[in-house]
């Protein structure tokens, strides 16, 4: 019994389903697949012990010889308009031709669903590599702010700046009212006197204390024993704080990108769905017994009219 048990197989994925069905197609009929059913099913047994003389596989054919015979008995067509693959399997028996069409399908879905899975992992792996490197470099750069601040004790140095200059700016306001107030007292008083002498040294001291505040602008000793100024610690945190700004911004960058490589990776993934189911056949369709006949008859025919012009060909020629 040659009927073949029919399946339908769609590729689901949009965009290249044409592509995804030839593929399909091109595994179907690969040696791959033939060492698949070969594995499973015993192909080669079951088509050299059955059939007669003119049908049946030769004991000791080989694997190309094999691969011919399967490709002979095995059709998979498509539809182009749908992207449909019709697989139409024939064996020398109802239930063998059953079973190589359900090995056939089964197979394929394995072969397109991890296919198409190893790519998206793939990619998806990549992406995560990338933004592992842009993670690790935003948490170095916070590191390296962090020990910056403990290192110099310092929260943030544009601020330190800001306030030692506003104690500047106070003291030299102060000493510009102990000026005026020292120039009027020595108008009315000697210089000897009690009040003129606590004005100088109020004044002699705001001047000192000017003077430490600011070195304390151009030069400070860090944690190290490194004398270093203000400007030069602001320059410093700056370059840390950019380097971190760019990590944050590159990371966000990473995060979105990672996201939208995951959804167009779960997008990708291609399916197989089986439309219909393996048929287990009830006629034999194969060989075709009528035609067969009549082909044979028609042939036999022609020979025996080629047979008789000759003899009567021969005959006129005595």
């Amino acid at each position: 019994t040659l009927d073949p048990a029919m399946a339908f197989i769609s590729g689901l994925g949009g965009n290249g389903g044409d592509d995804d069905s030839e593929l399909v197609k091109a595994f179907i009929y690969s040696n791959n697949m033939l060492s698949f059913l070969e594995d499973k099913l015993a192909l080669k047994a079951h088509f050299s012990q059955h059939g007669d003389m003119f049908s049946r596989l030769p004991t000791d054919a080989s694997t190309e010889d094999l691969l011919k015979f399967y490709e002979k008995y095995v059709t998979v067509e498509l539809d182009d308009a749908s992207g449909v693959l019709v697989i139409r399997a024939q064996a020398f028996t109802p239930e063998f031709a059953e079973q190589i069409a359900e090995s056939i399908i089964s197979h394929a879905e394995w072969y397109i669903n991890n296919v198409s899975n190893d790519l998206a992992k793939s990619q998806l792996e990549f992406v995560k590599k990338e933004h592992e490197v842009t993670e690790m470099r935003l948490q170095n750069a916070k590191m390296n702010l962090l020990d910056f601040q403990r290192k110099n004790n310092l929260l943030d140095p544009e601020a330190e700046g800001m306030a030692l200059q506003q104690i500047t700016y106070a003291l030299e306001s102060q000493i510009s009212s102990k000026e005026a107030e020292l120039s009027g007292l020595l108008s009315q008083m000697s210089e000897n006197a009690p009040l003129v002498v606590r004005a100088k040294t109020e004044l002699e001291s705001l001047r000192q204390q000017l003077v430490s505040e600011r070195e304390r602008l151009t030069k400070d000793v860090g944690s190290d024993g490194q004398e270093s100024g203000v400007g030069e610690l602001l320059a410093k945190f700056s370059n840390y704080k950019i380097e971190l700004e760019f990590a944050l911004q590159a990371y966000a960058a990473s995060q979105v990108s990672l996201e939208k490589s995951r959804i167009e990776a779960y997008r990708q993934i291609k399916y197989l769905v089986v439309v219909e189911t393996p048929l287990l056949p009830e006629d034999a369709k194969y060989p075709k017994v009528l035609y067969n006949l009549l082909l044979f008859f028609v042939v036999l025919m022609m020979c025996f009219g080629i047979g008789k012009i000759i003899v009567a060909t021969v005959d006129e020629l005595r």
